[in-house]
């Protein structure tokens, strides 16, 4: 039996997005976004509400999205619940060490394995859509020239039960396992 539990924003799993931007004196910002995803083959899209983030980007035409990790979550939570505005040192705070992304202006934090370097091209009635134009990926985090996602460690947000959970185990290889139906 199956019980109807009316509309609800759940998605599974949802990314832990960090997104980074610069304030106009150079001054590194990270924020804490679970909705959002990939928009297109080499676009993301987040929603946000209006933010420092969000002043940062209009100003800068770039920001960096960093996936958090099991070992990340106290500082990925703390940069989600405190904002810039309250706070203007809060990535100092979290103990997260900025450096500026090689093809954007906008910080890569040197915590999280893996960052996506983006420009926007949108931002409209809360919608933001960014081009990836570079991938920066931690060396340690590479096995034979590919990412290593079981040693990243990502992690996910439950908005079931306002949790952050492990991502877990390869179950099967995608694009092929279904192939045993054919």
């Amino acid at each position: 039996m199956r019980k109807d539990l009316g509309a609800k924003t759940w998605l599974f799993p949802m990314p832990v997005l960090i997104l980074g931007t610069y304030d106009e004196k150079g001054v590194p910002n990270a924020m804490n976004a679970a909705w959002g995803g990939v928009y297109d083959t080499n676009k993301v899209t987040v929603s946000l509400s209006k933010h420092k983030t969000t002043e940062n980007f209009a100003k800068n035409g770039a920001f960096t999205v960093a996936f958090a990790t099991k070992k990340t979550v106290v500082a990925s939570d703390y940069v989600g619940i405190v904002s810039a505005n309250q706070v203007p040192n809060k990535v100092e705070k979290a103990g997260l060490h900025a450096m500026k992304a090689s093809k954007v202006n906008a910080p890569i934090f040197e915590e999280y394995p893996v960052t996506l370097e983006c420009t926007v091209d949108s931002f409209e009635d809360g919608t933001l859509v960014g081009s990836i134009v570079n991938v920066s990926v931690d060396e340690a985090f590479l096995k034979d020239g590919k990412l290593d996602v079981a040693k990243c460690e990502f992690i996910a947000f439950d908005g079931a039960n306002g949790k952050y959970v492990a991502l877990g185990d390869v179950v099967a290889d995608a694009f092929k396992v279904g192939a045993s139906l054919k």
